[in-house]
């Protein structure tokens, strides 16, 4: 319960009344959490900051963009880089493939000079990662199976 301001000689500890004229609402008694703050506080280099979150978030949303991109033109290269391997070297190819390209973005993020906070240097590597490896992978099966699905009997005649 909020503590209201009282004059010493409202109310004294024994007071029966004590409570009762806590809760009166007076425009003077106002709760020391409700006070206002005043909002002359903010620096007025605030321009400048939100100019430098919006550089950064451009640039993040670049990453993201290049790196949805890639995903795409590399998970259909795969399909075709890889073709003369069988069997289980295939797939690891295809996903060692996967990390070079993928840190290949990392070297080019870094050649973007994004100014970020040292809390924030994980982004360069985490923006990204999980739209880039299941559309790699998406991409790769689905290229992989549309070249082999005439190849393939399925045991159904059409």
């Amino acid at each position: 319960m909020a503590k209201f301001k009282k004059k010493k000689s409202e109310a004294t500890p024994g007071d029966t009344n004590s409570k009762k004229e806590s809760t009166d609402e007076n425009p003077q008694d106002i709760p020391e959490i409700e006070k206002s703050e005043s909002s002359d506080d903010k620096p007025s280099d605030s321009s400048i900051s939100v100019a430098e979150k919006s550089e950064k978030d451009r640039k993040l949303n670049k990453l993201f963009w290049l790196r949805v991109g890639l995903a795409v033109i590399s998970g259909s290269a795969a399909t075709f880089l890889f073709e003369g391997i069988e069997g289980e070297e295939r797939r690891w190819a295809s996903i060692a493939f996967m990390i070079i390209v993928f840190i290949g973005t990392i070297i080019v993020a870094k050649g973007m000079k994004m100014q970020l906070p040292s809390s924030d240097r994980k982004k360069i590597v985490t923006q990204g990662i999980g739209s880039y490896v299941f559309l790699y992978l998406f991409t790769w099966i689905v290229t992989y199976t549309l070249l082999h699905s005439g190849s393939v009997s399925s045991g159904v005649n059409l």
